[in-house]
């Protein structure tokens, strides 16, 4: 802070990086009057805790510190790093020291009285989020003191609650290994998982524990205890508690993810039994409760590993020569067709409705499942799924499309195959979970088949849209595309269950899809248009369009237009004549005609140079419709007349276009050969179209990238220039 003198002032100047390192706060200390400070902040912290001891008369600053007194804080001490989320007006606390605390709530658990053991762990359950406090308690062997108070089980209730989120807080630190965990107190943490009666204070971090052990433990029999001991039907109990269903999934998620093959299908075998399903969607999905972003990503990664137990089918060629390959073909010839095996055993026959089915290779069939993978044997499961639950729908689709022409045909099979991989992309079969995802479906839940239930509603989608867009082959992949966007679109509103994904899709036709994609076309056009930097392009580029403007009125001069003849005393019966500029520009030539003629220039004979030229008149002061009792809009609006400068008002040039839009050519034309500006509402209409149309092509490079609203800063001169060869 500095001090400028000033004749009859003194004025004291405060640069404002000064200010912004000064924090107007209150000190607070049970038993003291509140201090109010200004607190610097390039101060130490040891000597402004020294100044406050001293202003309170208190011995051994060296054991205090400052606290935060907002709860809500992830850092309950102040040290140096977190001192800058001091904010002013925060009311800070006074207190002993993390290191004094911790030893002090260490003796008082090892040697206390019960009620003080009580108020040293609800004080532990407290500070241990904090980092320097963790750090101070496990440097003196708290941690082992907690795991030992598990162990033995001496404390019950909420003594135990407290220890147990007391060591969740401390583990999360990242300070003590997870592989440091022993066998005897992952045993007694999955006791409290396995029974209900332990209450939810002590069920919800034991759950936490849990799933930390198996994320975070390198050693494959840490997890191997937790999986004997916790199945998916004891965490299934928990999802009933809305308290606990965010901690009992994560753990099911952490067992899911950490198992091996074969356990994994046991795992998805427990999620798809039908008693797992009924309690995840009445007491998880279709409650009044609104779902928050960790349960909705824990539903999402739950969702995503079931999804992805798919993938092995997916990337597996069919073995064209396998037996079952063949017989599940054979096995969907016979319901499509209504055929038995002996009546489809002819070549000829069998190729015959391998076509039809939509088969590229029907002499071996198999091929196709083994040439496109994926989706490989995924897609046959779907077929057969599909032609045996729903056999009246399969054989409706193949058989319309057996009866439509040939190059509107649309190929059973082969919608099939696109569609599963099409719907794997969409789901994202075979990637793992993605951190901070939230998109889940409730549907996918509902049943114990979701991924080939989802494919039989999609095919017939699929089927429907071909018929809407009255496509051909050369069309399947846009009528592809069009179904993705359709599904995607339904899926956005996570319907519950599939009859409400199936009323969806069947609002979301291929007309409504047009009429969607145009209207977020323009609204993206329009946002587009109102940024700073198209603003500015508009302007810079709307001379260049002006021209091209100007060019075509003249050209449309040139190439001239035929009128009714009309006089100031009105229209002469049955007279034509025709009007054209010169390619030079110098005068217009015109001449009587037929209504039917279209003369040439040198035909013209009369002669009215630009030059000559004084004025124009438009619409009621025009001499040939002022002063007449009957005329109509159409003559009021597309009107004209040319003055010569030796005549007066009532001796000019008259004309009626035949629209407004010659009426416009005409009248702009006529502008522009006197030097004035185009007025004419098609003018600015050509004017807007050119504009839009040129800052879409000068914009197609820049597709997907957001537009800035304030240019990026130029960089600084560098400090010399060296690096120039000005010979170069």
């Amino acid at each position: 802070m500095s001090e400028t003198k000033v004749p009859g002032l003194n004025v004291r100047i405060t640069s404002k990086s000064q200010l912004d390192n000064i924090k107007k706060v209150a000190i607070t200390k049970p038993g003291q009057q509140a201090l109010f400070l200004e607190l610097d902040q390039n101060r130490p912290l040891a000597g402004i805790i020294q100044d406050i001891c001293e202003k309170w008369g208190i011995m051994q600053p060296e054991e205090y510190a400052i606290q935060f007194s907002d709860s809500n804080k992830q850092q309950i001490y102040i040290t140096e790093r977190s001192r800058l989320d001091i904010s002013n007006g925060d009311v800070l606390v006074l207190s002993p020291s993390p290191a004094k605390t911790a030893k002090e709530v260490y003796i008082t658990l090892k040697e206390g009285k019960p009620e003080e053991k009580m108020g040293a762990m609800e004080k532990l359950s407290r500070l241990s989020a904090d980092i320097t406090f963790a750090m101070e308690f496990i440097t003196n062997e708290g941690l082992d003191l907690i795991k030992q108070f598990v162990r033995d089980s001496k404390f019950h209730g909420e003594p135990m609650a407290y220890l147990l989120k007391s060591f969740v807080n401390l583990m999360e630190h990242g300070v003590v290994s997870w592989d440091t965990i022993e066998p005897e107190f992952t045993k007694k943490v999955t006791d409290y998982v396995s029974s209900p009666k332990h209450g939810n204070k002590i069920i919800q971090p034991s759950l936490e524990i849990l799933e930390s052990v198996i994320l975070n433990s390198t050693q494959l029999s840490k997890h191997k205890e937790v999986e004997q001991q916790v199945t998916p039907e004891k965490i299934n109990c928990h999802l009933n508690t809305p308290e606990l269903q965010k901690n009992a999934l994560a753990l099911l998620n952490a067992l899911f993810t950490k198992a091996s093959p074969d356990k994994k299908r046991k795992i998805n075998a427990s999620i798809q039994n039908k008693a797992f399903r009924n309690v995840l969607v009445t007491n998880v999905l279709n409650t009044s409760r609104t779902i928050g972003s960790e349960m909705g990503h824990q539903l999402y990664c739950l969702q995503t590993l079931m999804l992805n137990m798919y993938e092995t089918r997916m990337n597996t060629p069919a073995d064209p020569d396998d037996p079952n390959v063949q017989k599940q073909i054979d096995s969907l010839t016979k319901i499509c067709f209504d055929v038995d095996n002996e009546t489809a055993q002819s070549g000829n026959r069998k190729s015959t409705l391998y076509r039809k089915l939509g088969f590229q290779d029907q002499s071996n069939p198999g091929n196709d499942f083994s040439l496109n993978t994926p989706p490989g044997l995924l897609a046959l499961d779907n077929i057969c799924y599909f032609s045996n639950k729903y056999q009246e729908s399969c054989v409706k689709v193949v058989l319309e499309n057996c009866t439509r022409a040939d190059e509107h045909d649309c190929p059973f099979i082969k919608a099939s195959i696109m569609l599963t991989k099409t719907l794997c992309e969409i789901l994202r079969i075979g990637e793992p979970p993605q951190e901070e995802e939230t998109a889940y479906y409730p549907m996918l839940f509902s049943h114990d088949k979701p991924f080939e239930e989802f494919f039989c509603i999609c095919i017939q989608l699929l089927n429907k849209t071909w018929r809407e867009m009255r496509a051909s082959m050369e069309d399947f992949p846009k009528v592809l595309g069009v179904a993705k966007e359709q599904i995607t679109r339904a899926l956005q509103n996570q319907p519950p269950t599939f009859d409400a994904f199936r009323v969806r899709l069947n609002q979301l036709t291929y007309a409504e899809i047009i009429r969607l994609w145009e209207r977020e076309r323009k609204s993206k056009e329009e946002d587009q248009a109102q940024a700073a930097p198209i603003i500015e392009l508009r302007k810079m580029i709307t001379p260049e369009m002006k021209e091209l403007i100007r060019q075509q009125r003249l050209n449309y001069l040139i190439e001239g237009s035929k009128f009714p003849k009309y006089t100031t005393r009105g229209r002469t019966k049955e007279k034509y004549w025709q009007w054209k500029l010169t390619p030079n520009l110098k005068a217009f030539h015109y001449g009587d005609c037929a209504e039917n003629d279209n003369l040439p220039l040198e035909k013209l004979n009369n002669k009215l140079p630009v030059s000559d030229i004084k004025s124009f008149v438009t619409g009621r002061d025009c001499p040939h419709i002022k002063d007449k009792k009957e005329k109509t809009r159409m003559m009021t609006t597309t009107s004209f007349a040319i003055q010569h400068v030796n005549s007066d008002t009532n001796d000019m040039y008259c004309f009626v276009a035949k629209d407004e839009v010659e009426f416009d050519m005409w009248t702009d034309g006529l502008n522009v050969l006197l030097g004035h500006e185009m007025r004419s509402t098609q003018m600015y209409k050509d004017l807007n179209m050119l504009l839009d149309m040129e800052i879409r092509i000068r914009l197609l490079d820049a597709e997907g990238i957001a537009i800035p609203n304030e240019p990026p800063p130029i960089p600084p001169e560098p400090e010399n220039y060296d690096f120039a060869f000005p010979e170069l």
